[in-house]
């Protein structure tokens, strides 16, 4: 048996490896590393981690990867081999308990197929019916083996019948022990096939045809199925996936049997679980790019939302596409069919782009309090990237959206601790600063609808520097506006044209330009309060008219200045984030026209501003 496997072959199946010398090297599929510490050698058929110290021959190899003994070892890669083993011949006739559980599911699986294209029960006609509805006929249920469990002892009968024992029915999960006796796990429903890799049944979905809960229901954990490490048609699809290096995975059955019979042959679904790290591994094996096509509700929001966690630990590319109206695959390819697909397959987005403008969505980023709160839950939902190239990009994104700098958004990232799924270690962090705390969050601030809801315990963000200075002239501003409106309003056009780093300094700006010219400062505070309500607070907070040395006008001029350069500086880190998902040449080229002046404008208030600065007090 050890002649007949190649090792490198072997373990070429889970690990990416590269030559080096006379050994190939690549990273241990045993625990986690980014630097390949694992080795074969070709020439002896020995492996070993320098990093875990676990090592052996092909037969350790298959016995740690499969989870199987010795004796099953050897089965296994004879079986892989289409090498016929010779044994005693009771041990012959029974068969070791992996393979007698595989045929036991071998069996169930005809069983179910024949009862639901054979029985005139009421049952199985509703089955039929079940999947009429969705233009599955008898030729299809046939192909991907469908069926019906009838329940009330059906099963256990008729795999008695066939020899197999109690003890084996219930170890394959196709029966509950029930006060000693076994009775069939899956009645009244549609039965899902799902298969191993190579093609034999190792486990079965239901779907209920009632209201009865669950909705659906998949085998146990049991010595052949690991509902995290299986994915539903993958024995179907493996050929498609590599063919063209694209692995598209669905969230139901019956959307990845409509996909493949649309002539889509590279879908596959995940059992009743989220993408696991496990999926990832397995369908990065045979592709470089794996589409995930969720639902657009709350639920495929987070299912979005958990797959990114393995981009630090897959070389996969990960996208990600919504269908229109929310439509499942099934839903979308019956009502437009499957050249309607293509485009939106083809119009993939990576995953990570679309789970972060997605839950961007949710903000009103006008409000600096909710800007502090989006920065502490955006920072959690990308922590995974924060030891990794990738939060450069990121935190770029996030720095324009929100308004701050590159370097506050990585430091929030990296400081974030998100829990990350069991099966993915969480990677290592160095020391961060802490940022300091800061408490510009409204009291009753609630996210919008679809904002997920903030993390536990956020750790709390600052606004950046710029964000602050804008905010403290704009109160500034709006204080000498107020006391003294008629030196304004000759700058109203100018003032109209501001991006203001708080809605309600902008709302408070127009009442106070809106009122007549004869107006006094108590009559503009109060269309101002008219206006916004905190008014008052906000008006009464400036402090520059005080303590400046300059005139009035020349206070004015500084404070007009000053709102302008941070309102223009915020206006082009809109245009950047706008750029990030420009796919227009033509748009694209007109924005970095209009950011190109603005800077120079940035440039020339800047060295006006550090000149008025320069000659009074006011740095």
């Amino acid at each position: 048996m050890r002649q007949a496997t190649d090792p490198i072959a072997l373990v070429s199946e889970t690990v990416q490896l590269k030559p080096r010398g006379n050994d190939y090297w690549g990273c241990c599929p045993f625990h986690h590393e980014k630097s390949p510490s694992f080795h074969v050698n070709a020439s002896t058929g020995l492996w070993h981690c320098f990093g875990c110290s676990e090592g052996g021959d092909v037969f350790a190899y298959v016995m740690r990867r499969e989870g199987l003994d010795f004796p099953d070892a050897i089965r296994y890669l004879a079986d892989r081999a289409n090498i016929e083993l010779s044994e005693e011949a009771g041990r012959a006739q029974r068969g070791s308990k992996r393979a007698r559980l595989l045929e036991a599911l071998s069996e169930a699986e005809a069983f179910y197929t024949n009862m639901l294209l054979r029985s005139t029960e009421d049952g199985p006609a509703a089955g039929r019916a079940y999947f009429g509805g969705r233009g599955f006929g008898s030729a299809l249920c046939r192909r991907w083996s469908l069926g019906y469990a009838p329940g009330h002892q059906a099963l256990v009968n008729h795999l008695v019948a066939k020899g197999f024992t109690r003890k084996e029915i219930i170890d394959a999960d196709l029966a509950v022990d029930r006060n000693g006796y076994a009775r069939d796990r899956f009645y009244d429903r549609v039965m899902f096939p799902i298969h191993d890799e190579r093609g034999r049944c190792i486990g079965f979905g239901g779907r209920v045809l009632t209201d009865a809960k669950p909705k659906y229901l998949n085998t146990r954990e049991t010595t052949v199925f690991h509902k995290s490490k299986h994915l539903f048609a993958f024995d179907r699809a493996k050929e498609g996936i590599v063919a063209q290096d694209c692995a598209i995975v669905v969230e139901g059955y019956t959307d990845v049997i409509a996909m493949h019979e649309a002539g889509f042959t590279n879908v596959v679904a995940t059992l009743g679980t989220a993408l696991s790290h496990d999926h990832i591994k397995l369908l990065s094996r045979f592709a470089k790019t794996i589409i995930c096509m969720f639902d657009g509700d709350a639920a495929g929001q987070r299912a979005a939302e958990a797959a990114i966690q393995y981009l630090p630990v897959t070389q996969s590319d990960l996208r990600c596409v919504v269908l229109p109206e929310n439509k499942d695959p099934m839903e979308f390819i019956s009502a437009y069919g499957a050249d309607a697909m293509r485009p939106h397959l083809e119009a993939s987005r990576p995953l990570i782009d679309f789970v972060f403008d997605k839950r961007l969505e949710g903000y009103d980023l006008r409000i600096p309090g909710v800007r502090v709160a989006a920065m502490g839950e955006m920072a959690q939902l990308l922590a995974p990237l924060g030891n990794t190239v990738l939060v450069d990009d990121y935190a770029m994104r996030l720095a324009d959206a929100i308004g701050t700098t590159p370097e506050e958004a990585k430091r929030a990232i990296r400081s974030a601790r998100p829990a990350m799924p069991a099966d993915v270690p969480t990677p290592s962090a160095g020391p961060v600063d802490e940022p300091p705390y800061d408490d510009y969050v409204p009291d009753d601030y609630v996210p919008d609808d679809g904002a997920a809801a903030p993390a536990a315990d956020p750790a709390p963000y600052a606004l950046s520097a710029d964000e602050r200075r804008q905010l403290d002239a704009e109160r500034e501003l709006l204080s000498l506006m107020a006391s003294n409106p008629q030196s304004f309003r000759e700058h109203a056009m100018r003032i109209g044209s501001f991006t203001w780093d708080d809605p309600r300094h902008e709302a408070i700006a127009w009442a106070i330009l809106a009122t007549p010219e004869d107006s006094s400062a108590a009559d503009v505070v109060a269309a101002a309060t008219a206006a916004e309500p905190t008014a008052a607070q906000i008006l009464s907070g400036g402090h520059l008219a005080y303590t400046s040395s300059l005139q009035v006008s020349d206070t004015v001029s500084f404070l007009l200045a000053t709102v302008e350069l941070f309102s223009l500086k915020r206006s082009i880190r809109q245009i950047r984030a706008a750029l990030q998902g420009s796919e227009s040449a033509d748009n694209s080229l007109e924005l970095l026209g209009k950011a190109s002046e603005m800077q120079k404008r940035v440039n020339k208030l800047s060295e006006y501003l550090k000149g008025m600065t320069n000659a009074s007090n006011l740095g």
